[in-house]
C-alpha cells in the first residue's frame, strides 16, 4: 500500500519525483525517499510525511530517479527502513509496493552468501537479488532474473549507476506508465502523471517495462514483447488539486452534487435496453462483496435492491468470501471497490468465478487491476479522490447500486412504468438534495464543535440506515480519533446501553418511516441514559426536537433515497470534528487509501 514514481528525461529528476510524490501520498506516509542516477545513485529517504523529506534532503543532479512513500507493512517506520534500498555496492536501488511472502528464507541466504543487510523490510532482499544479476550490465535482464527467486506481489521499480532507464515489474500491485514528450514515467497511480501527462500504459501482472527518455517497451517474464495501445485519461489536474480548500475531504464531499450528476448522465435513459448484462443472465440471487466503506455501500445496495428487485441478496466481506465454503447457489457476484486494486477484493472475483458466478464490478478507476477480472464493469465516475476517507466514492457506489437494482427490477418485471419513472425522478433530485445539507455546512459546523471533545460516540439507526450509521462511524473514528460505533437501534438494549453516559453523544438518524416511532422509542431510551442524542431528521418533523438535544435537519425525499444526503451530512460532522480536534483530516495515522496486500 506504498506508492512508487519513476522518471527519465531531458530534466532534472529530483523536483519531478518529488512532486509526483507528494500526489501519491494518500497511499503511504510513514516514511518516503528518493534515488536519483547522477554521479553514482544519490539515495536519500526520511522517516515521516514526505514534507520532511523534502525539508532536508539535498540537492541532487540527474535526469533518471525512483521515488517512495510508505504504508508499513514489513517492518517498523523508520528511515532505516524508508524506501528505496540499495544493494552491497550501491550500483543500483529500487522501490517496491507489495509484500515479499517467502523473503526470509531468501534473507538467511543472501546473508549466508555475504550480503549485508541494513533494514527489517522484506523488500531489501530483491535489491540484493537484482546486484547479484547484474554482472553483463543489462538491468532488464538483471530484474528479471530476481524476479524468478520472488514469491508475493509487487510493483518495482529500479535504476543502475550509469543507466538512462528505470525498469519496473507488476505482479498484483497496481503500475501505470506516462508517456510525454522526450520524457517518460512510471507510478502507482494516474494521480502522480496529471501534471505531465494524460497519455498512459497500463502494466498488467506478469509484465515488464523499460522506459527510457524515448521509449517505453512492454515485454512478459520471458522476455516476450507485448504490444498494447496508449489511453488517454479523462481526469485534469484541477481534479486532484484542493482548489482553495483546506482539505481534500472537504472539497470532495462538496464535490458530491457534481459526482451524482456524472454517475447518472446517460445511464438512467439506457436502463432496461435490449441486450443490457443484466437482462440475459440467470440467477437465484445477489452477492455483494467488498471491504470497509465499500462494504457499507453494499449493505444499503441489499435494501435497495430487495426492495426495488424483490431479489434476494447477501452482502459478505471480502476477505471473509475468498476463504469461504462455496454454497450451493447461482448468485450475481457484485464487487465493489473505489480503486479497483484492493487484493482482497480482486481475489474474490477470482474466486467468484472460479464457482462459476456471473461478476460486475463497481470501481471508479477505469481499467484498474479489477475490471480484468469481472465480466462486467460500472464505473462511478466520481473522480481522483485524493483523501484517504472515502467521501464522493462511497456516494458514487450507491448511485452504481440504485441503477443495478432499477436494471434488475426491469428484468424481474418486479418494477413497473410508473415506479421507474418516479425512481428516476427520485435520482434526479438527489443532487439537489445533498446541495441542500451543504448548504447547512455551518450548523453542522457549530454542532461538531459543541461535541469534539467527547471520547465515544455511537450512531445508530433503522433498516436502510443501519449501514449508513456504520459508515458515519466509521468516518467519525478514521478521521477524527474519536471512538465511533454504530448500531441498528433496535440493539442498543442487547448490550450497548451498558457504556452510554453523559459524555458518550449518540447520532440517531431519524428517517420518516415505517420504523420511525420505534426509532423515537430507542431514543428515548438513550436519553433516559443522560446521554445527548443528535437527530438527523427530515425538516417538517415537529416530533424530533421534544428527544434529541440536537437536530440536523434534511430536505425530505422518500426513505429509500435518503441514506444519500444523511450520510453528506455525517461526513461534514466527522471533517468538522477532526477540524475541531486539530487532525491531520487527509492523512489520517496508520491508515492508507488503497490496500494492495492481505
Amino acid at each position: 500500500m506504498c506508492g512508487i514514481v519513476g522518471y527519465v528525461g531531458g530534466k532534472r529528476a529530483q523536483p519531478i519525483l518529488l512532486d509526483s510524490l507528494k500526489r501519491l501520498e494518500y497511499r503511504g506516509y510513514d516514511s518516503a525517499g528518493i534515488a536519483v542516477v547522477g554521479e553514482g545513485v544519490q539515495l536519500f529517504k526520511a522517516k515521516g510525511e514526505i514534507a520532511v523529506l523534502e525539508a532536508s534532503m539535498p540537492e541532487m543532479e540527474g535526469t533518471v530517479g525512483i521515488a517512495h512513500t510508505r504504508w508499513a507493512t514489513q517492518g517498523k517506520p523508520t528511515s532505516e527502513n524508508a524506501h528505496p534500498f540499495v544493494g552491497c555496492n550501491n550500483k543500483i536501488a529500487i522501490v517496491h509496493n507489495g509484500i515479499i511472502t517467502n523473503f526470509m528464507e531468501l534473507r538467511e541466504s543472501l546473508i549466508a552468501d555475504g550480503h549485508k543487510f541494513t533494514s527489517d523490510t522484506d523488500t531489501e532482499v530483491f535489491a540484493h537479488l537484482v546486484e547479484m544479476n547484474l554482472d553483463d550490465g543489462d538491468l532488464m535482464d538483471a530484474v528479471r532474473s530476481a524476479l524468478k527467486r520472488i514469491e508475493g506481489t509487487y510493483a518495482f521499480a529500479v535504476v543502475a549507476d550509469g543507466g538512462d532507464e528505470v525498469v519496473a515489474a507488476r505482479n498484483e500491485s497496481p503500475l501505470v506508465v506516462g508517456l510525454g514528450n522526450g520524457e517518460n514515467f512510471v507510478a502507482s497511480d494516474v494521480t502522480a502523471l496529471l501534471k505531465h501527462t494524460n497519455k498512459v500504459v497500463y502494466v498488467l501482472d506478469g509484465e515488464m517495462v523499460r522506459i527510457t527518455r524515448d521509449a517505453v517497451t512492454i515485454t512478459d517474464q520471458e522476455g516476450n514483447r507485448v504490444e498494447r495501445k496508449p489511453e488517454r485519461i479523462a481526469w485534469s489536474l484541477e481534479d486532484a488539486e484542493k482548489s482553495g480548500y483546506p482539505h481534500f475531504m472537504l472539497k470532495e464531499i462538496f464535490e458530491q452534487p457534481k459526482a451524482i450528476h456524472e454517475s447518472l448522465l446517460g445511464r438512467l435513459e439506457s436502463i432496461g435496453a435490449e441486450g443490457s448484462f443484466f437482462q440475459d443472465q440467470s440467477f437465484s440471487s445477489v452477492k455483494i462483496v467488498a471491504c470497509g466503506t465499500s462494504y457499507h455501500a453494499g449493505l444499503v445496495g441489499k435494501y435497495v435492491i430487495e426492495e426495488l428487485a424483490r431479489v434476494p441478496t447477501t452482502v459478505q466481506i471480502s476477505s471473509e468470501y475468498r476463504y469461504s465454503t462455496a454454497a450451493r447457489e447461482n448468485p450475481l457476484v457484485l464487487l465493489i471497490t473505489q480503486s479497483g486494486e484492493t487484493l482482497d477484493t480482486i481475489a474474490a472475483a477470482r474466486e467468484a468465478r472460479k464457482r462459476g458466478n456471473r461478476t460486475v464490478a463497481i470501481v471508479n478507476v477505469v481499467d484498474s487491476a479489477i475490471s480484468r477480472e469481472v465480466d462486467h464493469v460500472i464505473y462511478t465516475r466520481a473522480g481522483p479522490e485524493i483523501s484517504v476517507a472515502a467521501t464522493k466514492t462511497f456516494v458514487t457506489q450507491l448511485i452504481a447500486l440504485y441503477l443495478i437494482a432499477m436494471e434488475l427490477g426491469i428484468k424481474g418485471r418486479s418494477l413497473t412504468a410508473q415506479a421507474r419513472k418516479s425512481v428516476t425522478g427520485q435520482l434526479r433530485n438527489l443532487p439537489r438534495a445533498v446541495q441542500d445539507v451543504l448548504n447547512q455546512a455551518q450548523t453542522i459546523e457549530a454542532l461538531a464543535n459543541k461535541y469534539h471533545k467527547a471520547r465515544d460516540m455511537f450512531f445508530m439507526g433503522r433498516n436502510i440506515h443501519y449501514p449508513i450509521s456504520l459508515e458515519g462511524a466509521l468516518k467519525t473514528k478514521e478521521i477524527s480519533y474519536i471512538h465511533g460505533e454504530g448500531y441498528p437501534a433496535g440493539e442498543l438494549k442487547h448490550g450497548p446501553l451498558a457504556l452510554l453516559s453523559e459524555d458518550s453523544p449518540v447520532v440517531a438518524i431519524a428517517a420518516k418511516d415505517h420504523t420511525y416511532e420505534k426509532m423515537i422509542g430507542n431514543i428515548s431510551e438513550v436519553s433516559a441514559r443522560a446521554s445527548p442524542v443528535i437527530a438527523i431528521a427530515v425538516k417538517g418533523d415537529t416530533e424530533i426536537g421534544k428527544f434529541a438535544d440536537d437536530v440536523i435537519y434534511l430536505k425530505e425525499i422518500p426513505p429509500l433515497f435518503l441514506p444519500v444526503p444523511v450520510i453528506t451530512a455525517l461526513q461534514l460532522w466527522a471533517y468538522y470534528l477532526a477540524k475541531a480536534r486539530g487532525c491531520p483530516i487527509d492523512k489520517p495515522r496508520n491508515i492508507a487509501k488503497t490496500v494492495t496486500v492481505e
